[in-house]
């Protein structure tokens, strides 16, 4: 396997604190998840990471089938607690691919499960699932 890229972030305060990138070119107030959190949380910036993430395997997907649709992507990320007090997160990916057949929309999304980097790395660890919209 050949490296690609690489990127780091710092966090300084865990979920009440905050996250940078080295060079300073990203700078986020971190808070717990709640109504009134002034801050993002960490649900929040896999869900946007994850939604850019699988958008891109969808938009790869529509070049290789020679498709076109302006795609769009929702990552709704929730945080569950098992009964031991430790916490999981589960995925819902909603695919919106406009003027295109819902069976062929659905192969463009189950084709982009399988290349999408964030899904490889959840696969079987985490809850994942796509629904085209």
């Amino acid at each position: 396997m050949k490296k690609q890229y690489e990127t780091a972030m710092i966090n300084r305060g865990g979920r009440v604190g905050e996250v940078e990138a080295p060079n300073g070119s990203f700078h986020l107030k971190i808070d717990k998840p709640g109504l009134h959190s002034e801050g993002t949380n960490p649900e929040q910036l896999f869900a946007a990471g994850y939604a850019s993430c699988f958008n891109g395997a969808v938009q790869h997907m529509l070049k290789e089938h020679n498709i076109e649709s302006e795609s769009e992507v929702k990552a709704r990320v929730s945080l569950y607690q098992h009964e031991d007090g430790s916490y999981q997160i589960g995925v819902i990916l909603e695919v919106s691919l406009p003027g295109v057949e819902k069976a062929e929309a659905e192969k463009i999304a189950e084709e982009a499960h399988d290349f999408c980097p964030y899904s490889r790395a959840t696969r079987g660890n985490i809850d994942v699932e796509v629904q085209v919209v």
